[in-house]
């Protein structure tokens, strides 16, 4: 017969660290399963923070798109405004100017049943100053240019003459008249130019 030592009553048996080593194990398993919520979340965080930076930039990218469209649209709109303007620029000028041509008409039709010329000529003359009425108001007024001394920007020489009335380089006559809108050339004055007085010819042998 075997004797054993004797065991205090406060020395755990065997059996009992077994117990122990399995309720361990058991709280170890719970406490990982109490922990995997959280970590599943915290794995789920980034690809929520992805999917909403990526419907911030599709929203992003739309709006970029719409206001480039509206941008086109106000370009277009401005480009056919611009047209317009430049296209009907004249309307106002040839309103004023359709009671001139009218009244021209009802001068060649007087004049082509009256005996005598003369009330053509009037008829004209008065055209001639409603005209330019008409173009006063639409501030073209005609280049002043006979005696005034050539100026290429308002002026366009045709020829040059020996003159002794005027010094050399002086407007002598206008062929055809030019005009200002405001400040700017609508069309250079014709005009002849002075070359100065004649140079007198030597006697021959002399």
């Amino acid at each position: 017969m075997t004797n054993d030592p004797p065991r205090s009553q406060d020395e755990p048996h065997a059996s009992d660290r077994s117990d122990e080593a399995v309720e361990q194990l058991m709280a170890e398993d719970v406490a990982s399963l109490d922990k995997t919520p959280e970590d599943s979340s915290a794995a789920a965080e980034p690809d929520g923070e992805i999917a909403r930076l990526a419907a911030e930039l599709a929203a992003a990218n739309e709006r970029t798109v719409r206001a480039h469209a509206e941008l086109e649209n106000f370009r277009k709109r401005v480009y056919r405004e611009m047209e317009d303007e430049r296209k009907y620029a004249g309307l106002s000028l040839l309103r004023s100017l359709l009671p001139v041509v009218d009244n021209l008409q009802r001068a060649i039709r007087s004049a082509e049943v009256a005996p005598d010329g003369q009330g053509l000529l009037e008829g004209v003359q008065l055209v001639s100053q409603q005209l330019d009425s008409v173009l006063q108001q639409h501030h073209c007024t005609p280049i002043d240019a006979k005696g005034k001394l050539f100026d290429p920007h308002l002026h366009e020489a045709i020829a040059q003459l020996p003159n002794d009335e005027f010094p050399r380089g002086t407007v002598i006559d206008v062929t055809q008249a030019g005009y200002l809108l405001h400040d700017r050339v609508v069309r250079a004055s014709q005009v002849l130019v002075s070359a100065g007085p004649p140079v007198a010819a030597n006697p021959a042998g002399k």
